[in-house]
Parts: C-alpha cells; sequence; structure tokens
C-alpha cells in the first residue's frame, strides 16, 4: 500500500492548506491552558511550535501532546463549523472513499471481526465512535449481521450515515446517556480520534460508564514512537491542528489503566511508515535514516517496514481494552 493511494497529494495538501487558516481563525485568540502529560501526569518539556499551537515531550513516557491547550468548546466548534473539517468530510473523503475503502476499512473489518472472535465478542453490539463515512459500517455489516450504530457529532457526516441506512447517534461521545444504548453487551470502537481528543482522561471515563464487564473497546490511533513522526518530527503531516495528543504502546497502556479498564493487547501493525519517510525524505533530520530511505530499493523499504511494525516503532497503534468486573 502507498500513501498516495489513500491520502492523493493534491486533496491532501489543501486540506492542510485550510487547516493552518483555520488555526488562525478558531484558535488565534483561545485562551490557553497548560496541561501534564495526559498519560502519565508528568509535567512536559517544550519540543517545538506549529500552526500556532506548542507541543511538549514528556520525558518520563515519551508521549507528545499540546500544551498549552485552547478550552474543549473551540475544539468543538472548529469541528462542527470550519472550512477545514467540512472538506475533510465532504471533499476529502468523497475522493477517497473507494480507495480507503479496499485499501483500509475490509481489511480492518475483517481484522476487528477476528479479534472479537477471539475475544468472544462478535456477536455483541458495535458502536462505531466517530465513525465519519460510514464505510468500516458497511464493511463490517458485510461480513456479519451484528447492528452497528454511529455516534457522530459532525452534521455532515451523520447526515451521510443516515443516508445509507446507519443507525446514527448525533453527538459527541462525552454526551451520549446510557439510556440511548441497548442494554446489552457491546463493543466500542474508534479509528484515528483518540489523537484528537481534547481530554482522553475524560473520554475514557464517559466510555467506561457506558460499559459493563466484558464489554470491549477497540481503538488506532497515532504513536508518537512511529518512525516517521520521530524522523521527521515538526516536519511531519501528523502533526497538524487536529492532532493534540500522540501516545505510544507504552503510554497508552497507563492512561488506560489509570482509568480502570484492562488493556488485552497493543500493536503497532502499520505499512505506510517507510513510504512517508520516502516521499518526505528531504525533510528528514537524522542523516542514518535519510541516506537509508534514499538508498534503499523497494524491497529492502519493504523488509524495513515489517521491521518496524512487529517491534513497535509504526506510528498505527491498535490497542484492545475491556471492561473488567468492578
Amino acid at each position: 500500500m502507498k500513501e498516495e493511494e489513500i491520502r492523493p497529494k493534491k486533496v491532501f495538501d489543501e486540506y492542510l492548506r485550510l487547516a493552518a487558516l483555520d488555526a488562525v481563525v478558531y484558535f488565534g485568540n483561545s485562551s490557553r491552558q497548560p496541561l501534564p502529560c495526559p498519560a502519565c501526569g508528568t509535567k512536559g518539556d517544550f519540543s517545538f511550535n506549529k500552526h500556532g499551537f506548542s507541543y511538549e515531550e514528556c520525558m518520563a513516557c515519551q508521549t507528545i501532546f499540546v500544551s498549552p491547550r485552547p478550552p474543549a468548546a473551540d475544539f468543538f466548534r472548529y469541528y462542527q463549523e470550519s472550512p477545514s473539517a467540512r472538506y475533510f468530510a465532504t471533499t476529502f473523503y468523497r475522493k477517497t472513499a473507494e480507495a480507503r475503502r479496499q485499501k483500509l476499512w475490509r481489511p480492518k473489518a475483517t481484522m476487528v471481526h477476528d479479534v472479537l472472535k477471539k475475544y468472544g465478542a462478535d456477536r455483541y453490539d458495535l458502536f462505531d465512535i466517530g465513525g465519519g463515512y460510514g464505510i468500516f459500517a458497511e464493511e463490517y455489516q458485510r461480513l456479519t449481521d451484528v447492528a452497528v450504530t454511529i455516534i457522530e457529532p459532525g452534521p455532515e457526516l451523520a447526515n451521510i450515515c443516515r443516508e445509507k441506512g446507519l443507525a446514527v447517534v448525533e453527538s459527541f461521545l462525552e454526551n451520549v446517556r446510557a439510556e440511548q444504548l441497548p442494554k446489552g453487551p457491546k463493543v466500542f470502537v474508534s479509528f484515528e480520534l483518540f489523537e484528537h481528543l481534547h481530554d482522553c482522561g475524560i473520554f475514557l471515563q464517559r466510555l467506561s460508564s457506558l460499559m459493563q464487564p466484558g464489554d470491549l473497546f477497540l481503538f488506532t490511533t497515532l504513536s508518537g514512537m512511529g518512525i516517521d513522526i520521530q524522523s521527521l518530527w515538526n516536519e511531519s503531516n501528523s502533526i497538524s491542528l487536529q492532532h493534540l495528543n500522540f501516545f505510544n504502546p507504552k503510554s497508552v497502556r497507563s492512561l488506560i489503566e489509570r482509568v480502570g479498564l484492562r488493556v488485552l493487547t497493543v500493536q503497532t501493525p502499520g505499512k505506510l511508515d517507510m513510504d512517508i519517510l520516502f516521499n518526505n525524505r528531504m525533510l528528514i533530520k537524522d542523516r542514518f535514516w535519510r541516506n537509508l530511505v534514499a538508498q534503499a530499493s523497494m524491497e529492502e523499504r519493504q523488509e524495513w517496514q515489517q521491521f518496524i511494525s512487529s517491534h513497535g516503532f509504526s506510528s498505527h497503534m491498535f490497542v484492545v481494552c475491556e471492561c473488567p468486573e468492578r
């Protein structure tokens, strides 16, 4: 798989351009609140500024995070009103939908189904938090007759999912009430959402309150220890307006266990790290990686990719956790 197949450069660059403008419009005059590391609570050290946001790194667990941080209300307004969020929800999704269906969502639906079978949860009702265009839900329902409900706060995306005949709760998870959900066993999933959360602790506490013992939460997010992020650092396109938290396999465990959930597995099954580095090789600061990426053949880059993914250093992280007996 190539980055261009799921993130065409021209389309993605336009989204990044709009996001840079929105950073000024929606956050230029925001108040800012200093925050400790969202994983372990340690005070972070300043690393760099980008798009008017200050990024810190925790020296205890290597989590990267935005601090000081604008209030949550500003982000809610940004996601519901901004041109870049609207562009991502409409133009970007529409132009990449089928490629992402084939390359991302169909394999992901199969992977999630296999994981749920392993844990005996493949018949549980499934809730896709931040379900976007609804492609995962469509692909998962193609594999099974289990009901999938989208929890999606964005009005454009919520309407798109309804037009597809999918059940939708139009809300941020933090505002979902237990009576809006069925009483049976549940699986919650979220994909590429965790890095956007204003307060991951509040999100997990709210999610935990909606879960019963044995319910599962599966999610993917960006790992700040991923080789592409570490090598490109502030030049990485992953370091952008919407991305506030970059956990890693070590720190995400600390966060999840701190709110009382049990981690079952953390993996980094990414496939794009070396392709991203190759596409941005002139921006790599470390000479070893810059020269390796420039000289390696496609086959050698693939071998490196397999090594990176299997040893926990891809920026694509997959986490499975469970609500224990209380």
